[in-house]
């Protein structure tokens, strides 16, 4: 993960890691989506790397469906990607390298095998306490400039921003006239603007939020927040894509195969 920068760390990042993947069974049906791996790493870590390259390094991970399998990824995470020494017959095993490895603070939270997202962060407020926090899915990457988005948040005053993005169709688009086609694109950009995930909110938003485990943050508690004109949105008209399916995975697969990843930002 890259390294951040000194004095945001402390601002909490809580990622939703609990839902079944029910869009990807291929893979989810054996663990869960937030392990799915893009290049060497799951996708989860991609999202935290977004986050720490900007210096917020507080994780709080929301974990649910075969949490464990989680907990154990982050338990085992040094003895897996760093070099060890062993002594037989005695002695401890011991790091050998100068790799830092992944850095920060991760708590790792069982917030229900059928919680619902909005009841997932409610279940987590207990571990916020700073006058701000962030909110992402464990599943979705985007070139998106974090100090750039809680600077926007804190500008306007409000209880929470969303990021907007744009999204692409999946079917080519024909302009045409007379039969005759005028304009062809592959993959022609939508004038929609859909939620990209990268929250921020102030802790007013837990009055919001319910425990149980019905509550869905995109819906009511969002609604709400919008309506009494509490909700503003960041706009990021950059690289973002969410993994959801074989294709989606196979895609961001070939992205971190160039060794450019448009994700992976440099500042």
């Amino acid at each position: 993960m890259g390294k951040g920068h000194k004095g945001v760390s402390d601002i909490p990042v809580v990622i939703l890691c609990g839902g079944q993947g029910t869009r990807f069974r291929e893979e989810t049906q054996f663990y869960p989506k937030p392990l799915v791996e893009v290049g060497d790493h799951p996708i989860v870590w991609h999202v935290m790397d977004i986050y720490s390259r900007y210096g917020f390094n507080n994780f709080i991970l929301c974990l649910g469906y075969k949490g464990m399998m989680i907990k154990k990824y982050f338990i085992d995470y040094q003895v897996m990607h760093r070099d060890i020494e062993l002594t037989f017959p005695r002695g401890k095993p011991k790091f050998i390298d100068e790799q830092p490895g992944m850095e920060g603070n991760i708590s790792l939270v069982d917030t229900g095998a059928e919680t619902m997202t909005g009841s997932r962060v409610k279940r987590v407020e207990k571990y916020v306490d700073t006058e701000n926090f962030m909110v992402t899915y464990a599943d979705g990457v985007a070139d998106i400039d974090i100090q750039a988005l809680l600077d926007f948040h804190r500008s306007h005053g409000k209880i929470g921003t969303v990021t907007g993005v744009q999204v692409n169709s999946q079917f080519g688009e024909l302009v045409t006239e007379n039969g005759h086609v005028k304009k062809f694109s592959e993959k022609p950009e939508l004038g929609s603007v859909i939620n990209g995930g990268f929250f921020v909110f102030r802790k007013e938003f837990f009055d919001y939020l319910d425990a149980d485990e019905s509550c869905i943050l995109e819906k009511d508690p969002l609604e709400r927040l919008a309506a009494d004109g509490q909700l503003l949105e960041y706009r990021h008209n950059g690289f973002w894509q969410c993994l959801d399916t074989y294709k989606d995975n196979s895609y961001l697969n070939n992205l971190w195969a160039t060794g450019k990843p448009p994700w992976v930002r440099d500042k």
